[in-house]
């Protein structure tokens, strides 16, 4: 009999009943130290009392307009991240996928109002992974996602990641934008370097694309700086982001310079919940807390705490782990073909420590950014635990 939630997440243990800081408890009362964080969502733990008292202020005052009115909050938030980024304009959106597609349309109008509407293709690399809507998958043209819900959208050309040669070669007039996540993420935490994404702009300054990155998982601290692309001292064009924006909250925003923007006009786009007063109160709250002097310089210091013992634990096991991956606090552990991620999870449960599976057989740590050395210390113990007994089982 099917279930009554669609069964399209698989097995999903244990149920989680409540959660603070860095951990979450099941509803047995079983305590986990939580290094999934909602998918790099919960970038400030589990129920931060900041962000608690924002919503709870706004819950008791007005929850829901649609952007037919003027909704303050979306005024001050996006003042804020124009302030700090590259950005000039930003639209707000209830996912991830949606602020992606936004930025897809704002890619293709910009051709078209600027007299070029022959350019609409944008390439994309493998390994990427940018949601799970039609265009989302047809851009990314993984047979995991894409297997049965052909045929697909057009207008996406994929090159190798990394590769600058296939990336100038695939270039033609109808391009409109090259699109890439600074980091890898679902595809297996693969950091861009940084003169690629360096090159990757000089590319659309040379052919007069846009450079659209997709910081829905990077963004908000999650590698040291707010944005990731920070790192390389390049700015985009067009910038999605959602997951950390909002802190549990569903939120997603998409942003472009003023040039880019330049079609995005009233009607060319719009969301009935996007924006609402809920969720920019929630926006702003995250705000408030990363902006606070030191706080991304803290993720920066947490992150050479870690890392450091996790490619000593890689180190100590050399037939469990292949590699160490990412940055800040994007961490990701690639397994030995003879392990796979999911049953290293599955036994890291048991020892109270939650992760995510990524691809490449990598697992994927994103802790709260508020972790302290305790969780730390917790989560070495556990994962310590699951590879000597690994490490056992492979010797035998």
């Amino acid at each position: 009999m099917m279930p009554v939630v669609m069964p399209t997440y698989g097995q999903r243990t244990p149920a989680m009943a409540r959660g603070e800081g860095a951990y979450l408890w099941d509803t047995d009362g079983r305590r986990y130290v939580d290094f999934g964080a909602g998918v790099a969502v919960c970038n400030l733990g589990h129920c931060h009392p900041h962000l608690v008292a924002e919503l709870q202020k706004q819950a008791a005052t007005l929850w829901h307009v649609s952007n037919h009115y003027a909704i303050p909050g979306q005024e001050k938030l996006a003042g804020r991240l124009v302030e700090r980024t590259f950005a000039d304009t930003v639209f707000f959106s209830n996912s991830g996928v949606e602020a992606w597609e936004g930025g897809i349309k704002v890619c293709r109008k910009y051709h078209s109002a600027t007299g070029n509407p022959k350019r609409w293709r944008v390439i994309t690399v493998g390994g990427a992974f940018h949601g799970r809507t039609l265009a989302a998958i047809s851009a990314v043209k993984s047979a995991k996602l894409t297997d049965g819900f052909g045929p697909l959208v057009d207008g996406f050309d994929q090159v190798a990641f990394g590769n600058m040669n296939e990336m100038r070669a695939a270039i033609t007039d109808e391009t409109a934008a090259i699109c890439i996540e600074p980091i890898i993420g679902e595809g297996g935490i693969k950091p861009a370097d940084i003169e690629y994404l360096k090159a990757l702009r000089a590319v659309c300054d040379e052919f007069g694309l846009l450079l659209y990155f997709d910081e829905i998982q990077t963004g908000f601290g999650r590698t040291g700086k707010l944005f990731a692309h920070e790192w390389a001292g390049i700015t985009p064009d067009v910038m999605c982001t959602a997951k950390g924006i909002g802190g549990g909250f569903p939120l997603g925003a998409f942003m472009a310079t003023e040039k880019a923007a330049v079609g995005m006009v009233a009607g060319t786009h719009g969301s009935t919940f996007g924006g609402n007063p809920l969720a920019m109160a929630v926006g702003n709250a995250v705000l408030d807390v990363m902006l606070e002097e030191g706080f991304l310089d803290g993720v920066t210091e947490t992150a050479a705490l870690l890392r450091p013992q996790l490619e000593a634990l890689a180190a100590r096991y050399p037939g469990v782990f292949e590699e160490v991956r990412g940055t800040g606090l994007m961490l990701g552990l690639r397994l030995n073909p003879a392990i796979t991620n999911t049953d290293f999870i599955t036994r890291l449960k048991k020892e109270h420590l939650l992760v995510l599976p990524a691809g490449e057989n990598v697992l994927r740590l994103l802790p709260p950014l508020v972790i302290t050395p305790v969780e730390i210390d917790l989560a070495l113990t556990a994962l310590e635990t699951v590879s000597a007994a690994i490490s056992q089982e492979l010797a035998a």
